[in-house]
């Protein structure tokens, strides 16, 4: 029950977003569930978020508590009104991109970890919301072409682009034009015109697919997306510091942390503290490469890692 009615909030939210109508307001218990005290655990639709929340939620169910899992709900503009509204009670978040999206523009981008997750959580407070100590692990939105592109327009850097530019299609998820760290900030910050904006996934397989058939020439892809690690594609310098520190920090309900304790916070903590940017790239290869599953590598990490009371 609880799956179908996240899904039909996922789809309500997504027409609200397209059309520019404003998020309804969800009564707190709409959603139903098996245990109405499990803690919710949310993902953002796209691999390393999903294994994130897997992960988290097997940090939470070690120490007893109760866990129910929804990932893959949809994009910032769905998960965070959810988050707001009780139906989900924790996000695996990317500091800088959750600071701009939650100050809807009022805090500065900043490369600063400390200083985003300051700022990140005196905005939260007002909420209800709490963000959790910063992961070293760091993630953050790469423009990348193909190894033939690359060469053929001699490209290192994103501002190289510019002079050709007006001759090439960049692709990213629907979102993309609207977001200051995609294709609003290409635009504001590196003056790039491209000519044609192509809608595909979030970083994911359609991305790659369009990228290797030449559907598009430059596209989004994470920075620990295994293709870039693997050389299939190549990862533009961001050379003039668009992308601010996207350092992986748990968004937590403050009633779910008054409910449980600090154990919740000294669980999640704990799997942030281990978590590395080249794991992150590594469990991303081994989903999205070796088709395993997103609860099996998180499972087979924190076996190894992730529990509370690892050092």
């Amino acid at each position: 029950m609880r799956r179908i009615l996240i899904l039909g909030l996922t789809m309500l939210l997504m027409a609200c977003v397209e059309f520019g109508a404003p998020p309804p307001e969800i009564r707190p218990g709409a959603i139903e569930s098996q245990d109405p005290n499990a803690i919710v655990v949310g993902s953002f639709d796209f691999t390393e978020n999903r294994i994130l929340a897997h992960i988290y939620a097997l940090a939470l169910r070690e120490e007893g508590l109760p866990v129910d899992l929804e990932t893959n709900v949809g994009p910032r503009e769905v998960l965070s009104p959810a988050l707001e509204q009780g139906l989900v009670d924790i996000v695996p978040e990317y500091l800088g991109t959750a600071l701009q999206f939650m100050s809807i523009g009022r805090s500065d981008p900043t490369p600063n970890t400390a200083a985003a997750h300051a700022s990140l959580k005196e905005e939260l407070a007002p909420r209800g919301l709490e963000v959790l100590a910063p992961s070293p692990a760091q993630d953050q939105n790469g423009f990348v072409v193909s190894p033939a592109t690359a060469d053929e327009y001699d490209l290192e850097s994103i501002s190289d682009l510019e002079p050709v530019a007006k001759t090439l299609r960049f692709g990213g998820p629907p979102e993309c034009p609207t977001r200051p760290f995609c294709l609003q900030g290409l635009e504001e910050t590196y003056d790039l015109d491209f000519e044609s904006f192509v809608v595909l996934d979030t970083g994911g397989p359609v991305t790659v697919t369009a990228l290797e058939q030449g559907q598009v020439d430059v596209a989004l892809l994470f920075t620990t997306d295994p293709h870039i690690a693997s050389g299939d594609f190549i990862l533009l310098e961001d050379d003039r510091r668009l992308q601010p520190a996207e350092n992986i920090a748990p968004i937590v309900r403050s009633d779910v942390v008054e409910r449980y304790g600090r154990r919740v916070v000294t669980a999640l903590n704990s799997v942030s503290a281990q978590l590395t940017t080249t794991e992150l790239s590594d469990l991303n290869a081994a989903v999205d490469l070796d088709g395993r599953t997103p609860d099996d590598v998180a499972l087979e990490w924190f076996e190894t890692r992730g529990t509370s009371d690892s050092p």
